[in-house]
């Protein structure tokens, strides 16, 4: 069993996809590994892979923005990828992509321990919390997989381009909160 630091370094030189050939860097990820809280997304985008820490574009400044109405910031809770590497174009990640890197997201859940996993977007929902995950119709929705309470909001991208979706993330951060004061004190 890796400690955190092997497991990064292992996945920082990791080769077992084409997507090692085009990345500039790996994402492993960012914040409080002790927080209780993993927020997950699909994978890197542009301005991840060239500063090697997830979500800090766009989508990632509105995640910020968001997080914060509900009193949290990259010191309450931890934020990874399914996948470590950009995808070209910012196209979803193929499944053998999801495949050759899920080893290392399920290596940091054991390391962490979350009490909460969300999952941002689809993508996410789909590999972690079952693989018919209907975003438009569960997000929000609370699940317990082996003694992990977790839900999906949609991807910040995602807001970005229908803002008409930001009410019901506004509720669906308001059940995040009060199921973190609930969990993690």
């Amino acid at each position: 069993m890796p400690s955190w630091e092997t497991l990064k370094a292992e996945c920082l030189a990791c080769r077992k996809c084409p997507l090692c050939e085009t990345r500039h860097n790996v994402v492993f990820g960012d914040g409080n590994p002790d927080s209780g809280v993993l927020f997950i997304g699909e994978g890197p985008g542009e301005q991840e892979d060239l500063q090697g820490i997830p979500f800090v574009g766009r989508a990632g400044k509105l995640l910020d923005d968001m997080l914060s109405i509900i009193g949290l910031d990259r010191t309450g809770y931890y934020i990874a990828n399914i996948v470590k590497c950009r995808p070209p174009g910012n196209r979803d990640p193929l499944n053998t992509e999801q495949e050759a890197c899920i080893g290392y997201l399920r290596e940091q859940v054991r390391l962490m321990k979350p009490k909460i996993i969300v999952c941002l977007g689809r993508i996410a929902a789909m590999k972690l919390i079952k693989d018919n995950f209907k975003i438009t119709k569960e997000h929000g929705q609370w699940f317990e997989k082996s003694g992990i309470q977790m839900t999906a909001l949609y991807h910040p991208a995602a807001l970005l381009r229908d803002p008409n979706k930001k009410p019901e993330t506004f509720v669906d951060l308001k059940s995040l909160q009060a199921k973190i004061k609930e969990l993690c004190g």
